[in-house]
């Protein structure tokens, strides 16, 4: 049983794929957050985004983990970037059960060059503390496997801590 658990949502796949080689070099258990919306093609882009700006959730679908939120060493949350925000389902995660991450890092993934770093204090809003680690990372990027692997090292020394 892992003491880190990383959560994401990916509509487009990239923050699925850039959790999993997370989670894998970290030995972390992996759960995705879904929600019963259909996000899909450019209609599902626009709602997407939408929701993102007017901070909107709906409810989650039930997910599994192996131990109680608060009881893990670290909680990574990956979530896509939609319109200078998290997206709609990380922010329900965040505000059904953000005070139960006694300890949490951020992974965004976005399109543009811009980092977004004001997120994670977006993000930190719904958190019993701010966030000890965060990383903004542009899937496909020149520097896209030094970021993450940058991310990965500093939550090992974290965890050593």
């Amino acid at each position: 049983m892992s003491d880190i658990l990383c959560m994401f949502y990916s509509r487009t796949g990239n923050t699925e794929e850039t959790m999993k080689e997370i989670a894998a070099a970290l030995e972390a258990e992996l759960v995705e957050i879904t929600d019963d919306v259909d996000r899909s093609g450019l209609r599902g882009f626009l709602r997407s985004g939408k929701e993102a700006m007017r901070r909107s959730t709906h409810p989650l679908e039930k997910f599994q983990t192996e131990k109680n939120l608060e009881d893990y060493r670290l909680v990574i949350l990956g979530s896509p970037v939609w319109a200078g925000r998290c997206s709609s389902p990380i922010r329900a995660l965040l505000k059904r059960r953000g005070l139960e991450m006694k300890r949490v890092a951020y992974v965004l993934t976005r399109a543009s060059e811009r980092h977004y770093e004001e997120i994670y204090d977006q993000m930190d809003q719904y958190t019993a503390q701010k966030h000890v680690l965060a990383v903004s990372l542009r899937p496909k990027s020149v520097g896209y496997a030094f970021w993450r692997d940058k991310f990965i090292q500093d939550v090992k020394r974290y965890l050593e801590q």
